[in-house]
């Protein structure tokens, strides 16, 4: 029904953002990671992808920082047993990389660091979704407004780990660690390795 909405940025809060489009205010339901985006961002010309729910009881507007944010939000609730709540969860402590590095190496314990999802309902995410994502999913998020950068400093690190004889499943596991979405190639590789050699 909406694709995106953008505006100037009236209010920001945990959980929720309200973004004023010509006069009208649309309340978002968005997760951590994009509030703080949006807590950067200039709040005169602010812009969220959005994904419209609606349940027997309620209708409400999710927004999502990047493309790639929504899909995983949209893969997760195709996921019998994992609603909105449980998706935004998952989203306020994983990036789409680091999401995506979780569940190609099966680090349910890195999924299930997120409230309310238990271990077996992480490893249930992984069952579904490991076929659907993978190593050319990994992107570095655009954002709000700006084009997606060409290459990821993840996906390069994975590769040098492989050129060096790591598999791909032992890269994404010493890749998948907090704040791993940050941080420049040099100083991946080196994390890597040191937890590849412990």
């Amino acid at each position: 029904m909406y694709y995106y909405i953008s505006g100037k940025l009236v209010l920001v809060s945990k959980g929720f953002a309200v973004i004023d489009n010509n006069g009208i205010g649309y309340e978002l339901t968005v997760s951590d990671k994009t509030a703080g985006r949006l807590q950067g961002a200039s709040p005169d010309s602010v812009l969220l992808y959005t994904h419209y729910h609606v349940k027997e009881d309620a209708e409400e507007l999710y927004g999502f920082y990047s493309l790639e944010e929504k899909k995983i939000f949209e893969l997760l609730i195709s996921i019998s047993g994992v609603g909105p709540k449980a998706a935004m969860a998952i989203l306020s402590v994983l990036s789409p990389d680091a999401f995506t590095v979780a569940v190609v190496s099966d680090d349910a314990k890195a999924i299930s660091s997120a409230q309310g999802i238990g271990l077996r309902t992480a490893q249930k995410i992984i069952l579904e979704l490991k076929d659907k994502l993978g190593r050319d999913d990994i992107a570095i998020p655009s954002s709000m407004g700006k084009a997606t950068a060409p290459a990821s400093a993840i996906k390069d690190a994975l590769m040098s780990l492989e050129a060096l004889g790591y598999s791909r499943s032992e890269g994404m596991k010493a890749l998948s660690f907090e704040g791993s979405d940050s941080l420049p190639v040099e100083e991946l590789i080196r994390r890597a390795l040191k937890r590849l050699t412990k």
